[in-house]
């Protein structure tokens, strides 16, 4: 029998970010959210830097609400252009 490897997990969160200094996090989810698709869009989903965005939005968004937006972004009706 091979033994298993184990992988060391750290958990990771956003960042501190003085656009949004409050307890209440929704509005930075929401912008992290929307910065990384127009990251992606304008750079291409190799750029790594878009990367920051993805993790931060992973993090603080609960999937409820990814999972929707993602479904307005494909029927063309968020209400953010991205």
């Amino acid at each position: 029998m091979a033994e298993e490897e184990e992988e060391e997990f750290t958990f990771k969160t956003a960042g501190f970010d003085a656009r949004f200094p409050n307890q209440n996090q929704t509005k930075h989810c929401f912008q992290n959210y929307v910065d990384y698709f127009r990251c992606i869009k304008a750079k291409g989903e190799d750029f790594i830097p878009c990367k920051q965005f993805w993790q931060a939005y992973h993090s603080l968004c609960p999937s409820d609400w990814t999972d929707k937006w993602d479904e307005q972004r494909e029927n063309g009706t968020f209400p953010v252009p991205i």
